[in-house]
Parts: structure tokens; C-alpha cells; sequence
């Protein structure tokens, strides 16, 4: 057993992911003066989306200046928006700069996590069979880290090659290939340009059309990023003004969606100019009210679609067959390739971990008609567990990483809280809860992800445990500090 000290003063933290959460966590536990901080990563490498999604043209549709931390500014971004392998070189300069080496164990999943009452510490289990404790479990797993794979009959029959974008095959080569792509969401949108010069034909199969709106997108010259560079208060200038711009769209989203509608006016126009053929057209007209499903920003898209060797599919897929994909009206696309641009399962938060909190109780069985946490952070009846990028935390119109420098500093309120050595654990309130979930709910009703689309947003059942039904500034406030009414507080004392 790997055991962390004995409960001192300061206590020990298990942070599991080391993506934008797990390691923004890490810094500002040590710059807070907490140092038995262990972070626990499957992978080999930082990153976490940002090193999984290494497909063909991944970037970020925030811009670089506010899709970064606000106390770890780089003032060399190349780009207004980002590519991937500059996000996780950033990420990987923002380990290396604030000493987090030491306190990341690679190649290490966690299978299972269970609280004792009696001891208030997070027993872990990892996936060696090696079990390692800790006073405090902060889960930073991300709502986007399990590719979702459709269940389409008779995939296991196909004879070529198949992969998820999540999982890219660069070993695999696409040129003069027949290449089917499954999927027309974020991850498509981009990798599908990419291949489209390379591949000898490319059915792409669309079940319903996003909308797509154009990227103004520009690098940052040699002069912008030596300015950046002398005057750092540009760089949050940019920062701010951008977050201004992104956030003032919030008012569509969460509150009037009518006012969404220029979004609409903007994907039709972007379309009209970049697709002359009526009918193609037609097929990529998006319905709907914008934001309801994801809204999309690409230059490139449009024209990829237009190419003579690229099929754009409407049908349904009925099944699969060795070398080809059929449609519901019988017609074989062959291929000899396929890639699922389907997204992720982010409806179904910390899966496959099995955590077990007070009495035996099962995370799974407390979230089985859906997850919730107070603020999208604590759950009721699992003490001294802490989510970043919880339920109901995701967003339409801003970063994610604002949301998660809110929820660092509510994090770090609660470890000063147990470093109390007369406090043994503390547990969020179930009727502190259980409000913030009935004024989610209420919320969400006004909201544009509310008007009949279905998304991953949403689960089965058609619950959106996603997405955050507010301002972000707003979620800030509610965040500044947890309240000492909403959490019940087991005194160190009460042994045995």
C-alpha cells in the first residue's frame, strides 16, 4: 500500500487527471502552502483532452488569451485561437514552471475510490491492484474524456480499420483511401478538411446539420507578441475584452434564446457564400434554434464538402458490412476506413470509477437518474470529495477555464477548512443540494438548451446535467467561498 502521511496539519490531496483542472488544482494547493498533493494520471504525458485529441486540425474555439489560466499568462501565443499542440505545450510549461513533477504518478488509473468514517480518508485503488489513501479526493476527469462509439450493426464484421478522433491512428495512412467519417460535431468539422486532399473518397454521414459560423481566426505577428511580451497589460486587456464579448452572449443562451437568432442569420449567410450548390446546400441547412446543440466556427468546412470526391450522407446508417457502410434506402458506401467524429459519453461523469462514500453508498446509484453536485463540486454523502468541471459546470458561450478558477478557489476554501485539525471531514448538506438542484432546474427552463434538440448535453432521459444555466460571473459569486451553513463538519474528536 502507497500510504500518505498521517492527518497533520495540512492534509493530503489526490487530485485524479492531469489536464487544464488537475493541474490548475495542484498549482494553487502549493501556492496556498499545501505540498502532499499527488496527482494521479492515466496517461503518459500532461494534457489531458488536449494530448488525447491530437487529430488532424484540432484547435480550440476560445481564443488563447482566456482559454488559459489567468495567473499563468503566455504572452507567445502564435494564434488567436489555438491549436492542440500549443495548449499542451502550455500545459506542459505550466507543470515544468510551477514544480508539479514530482507530484504526478503517469500511467496510473484509478479503479475505485471509498471513504472511511471512521479514519475520514479517501481510500484509492489503483489499477495495478496498489491502494494509496489521502485525506482529500479532487476528481478532474473532464465531462469530454470516454469516446462515445454508436452501436452500429455489424461493426465487429468490418474488415478495415476503424478509430475514434479522441483515439487518432497516426500510424494509419489515409491517402488514396475510402474513408467513411461518422459525425458532423466539433472534432469533425475540423480533422474533415484536413483529410479531404488525401483521401481517394470521403463519405461524410450527417444525422443533422450543425451551425457553423466562421472563425476569425489570424496568427499573432512577430510585432503583436513582442507587445504582448513588454506590456502585459495588452495581454489582459485582450483577455478581458474578449471575455466581455464571449460573455454578453450568455443573455441568448441562458435567458432570452429569441436573441440567438443572429447566430442563425450568421451560419445561414457563411453557408450562401461558401456552397454554391443548391442542393448540398439544402442538406447542410441547420434547424433548430442556434445554440441548442453546439455552434460551430470553421472557414474550411464548407468548402471541403464541395469537392467532387466527397459525399455528403443524409440516410441514417442501417448497418455495417466488411467493406462497406449501408444506409436505411440500401445503398453501399464502401470504405475501407472508419472514423467516428461522435463525441464523448459527457453525460456520465467519473465513469467507469467505482466511489463509494458514507454507509456503503455508490456515486453510480446517487446519479442513476442523472449526476448532480452543490455548484457542480459536492456531493452529499461523499465527504472531502471535491469535482472539478461537475455537473452542470460546461458551457455554450465562454471557458471553461474561467468556470475552473472559480471552482479552484471554492476547492481551496474547503482544504483550509480541514486543515483544521478539530475537523475530521466535511460533508456538503443534502438540503444544500438538493436547493441549488431545484434552481438548476428551474433555470434551465429558460435556457436554449431547452428547446427540443437533443445533445450530448442531455442525458437519455433528457436531463441536462451539462451545462451551467447562468451568467459566469454569476457562478464566480456563488463560488467566492464556501458557506460555513452549507456543510456539515465532523469534529476530529468524535473517535472510535
Amino acid at each position: 500500500m502507497s500510504r500518505a502521511p498521517q492527518r497533520g496539519a495540512a492534509p493530503s490531496v489526490v487530485i485524479i487527471g492531469a489536464g487544464f483542472g488537475g493541474l490548475g488544482m495542484a498549482i494553487q494547493l502549493r501556492r496556498a502552502g499545501f505540498h502532499d498533493v499527488t496527482i494521479f494520471e492515466r496517461a503518459e504525458d500532461v494534457g489531458g483532452t488536449w494530448l488525447a485529441n491530437s487529430y488532424p486540425g484540432a484547435a480550440c474555439d476560445i481564443p488563447s488569451h482566456l482559454y488559459s489560466f489567468s495567473f499563468a499568462p503566455k504572452t507567445d501565443w502564435t494564434r488567436r485561437y489555438p491549436q492542440q499542440q500549443e495548449i499542451l505545450d502550455y500545459l506542459r510549461d505550466c507543470a515544468r514552471r510551477y514544480g508539479l513533477a514530482p507530484h504526478i504518478r503517469f500511467g496510473v488509473e484509478v479503479s475505485s475510490a471509498a471513504f472511511d468514517e471512521a479514519t475520514g480518508r479517501w481510500t484509492l485503488t489503483l489499477g495495478s491492484g496498489e491502494t494509496h489513501e489521502a485525506d482529500v479526493l479532487v476528481t478532474a476527469c473532464g465531462q469530454l474524456s470516454r469516446p462515445s462509439i454508436p452501436d452500429l450493426p455489424g461493426l465487429d464484421s468490418f474488415a478495415g480499420t476503424t478509430f475514434h478522433s479522441a483515439r487518432w491512428r497516426h500510424d494509419h495512412e489515409l491517402t488514396g483511401r475510402r474513408v467513411a467519417v461518422v459525425g458532423t460535431g466539433a472534432s469533425a468539422i475540423q480533422f474533415v478538411p484536413q483529410i479531404v486532399p488525401r483521401v481517394k473518397r470521403l463519405a461524410l454521414f450527417q444525422r443533422h446539420a450543425p451551425h457553423v459560423i466562421s472563425k476569425p481566426d489570424r496568427p499573432y505577428g512577430r510585432r503583436a507578441r513582442a507587445a504582448f511580451r513588454r506590456f502585459p497589460v495588452l495581454q489582459w486587456l485582450s483577455r478581458m475584452a474578449t471575455y466581455l464579448n464571449y460573455e454578453s452572449r450568455a443573455i441568448g443562451f441562458v435567458r432570452f434564446p429569441a436573441l440567438t437568432a443572429w447566430i442563425d442569420a450568421s451560419a445561414r449567410r457563411h453557408l450562401r457564400r461558401q456552397v454554391p450548390d443548391p442542393d448540398l446546400r439544402e442538406r447542410l441547412r441547420p434547424h433548430g434554434t442556434p445554440g441548442c446543440k453546439r455552434v460551430l466556427l470553421a472557414d474550411d468546412y464548407y468548402p471541403a464538402l464541395t469537392q467532387p470526391h466527397v459525399d455528403l450522407v443524409t440516410e441514417p446508417i442501417s448497418e455495417v458490412r466488411p467493406h462497406a457502410v449501408v444506409t436505411a434506402d440500401g445503398t453501399e458506401h464502401e470504405a475501407d476506413t472508419i472514423i467516428f467524429g461522435t463525441g464523448f459519453t459527457a453525460t456520465d461523469f467519473l465513469a467507469p470509477m467505482e466511489i463509494t462514500g458514507l454507509d456503503g453508498r455508490k456515486l453510480s446509484e446517487c446519479w442513476r437518474n442523472g449526476a448532480e453536485a452543490h455548484l457542480g463540486i459536492s456531493v452529499a454523502g461523499f465527504p472531502n470529495l471535491f469535482l472539478l468541471y461537475g455537473p452542470n459546470t460546461n458551457l455554450g458561450h465562454n471557458s471553461i477555464i474561467y468556470m475552473l478558477e472559480s471552482q479552484f478557489r471554492y476547492v481551496l476554501g474547503c482544504v483550509r477548512r480541514l486543515a483544521n485539525p478539530a475537523v475530521r471531514w466535511l460533508e456538503v448538506r443534502p438540503e444544500t443540494q438538493a436547493r441549488f438542484v431545484r434552481w438548476v432546474r428551474r433555470r434551465m427552463r429558460f435556457t436554449v438548451w431547452e428547446r427540443g434538440c437533443t445533445s450530448w448535453y442531455r442525458t437519455a432521459s433528457g436531463r441536462n446535467t451539462n451545462n451551467w444555466p447562468g451568467f459566469t460571473f454569476g457562478y464566480r459569486l456563488r463560488t467566492r467561498a464556501p458557506r460555513r451553513s452549507d456543510y456539515r463538519l465532523q469534529p476530529a474528536e468524535a473517535e472510535g
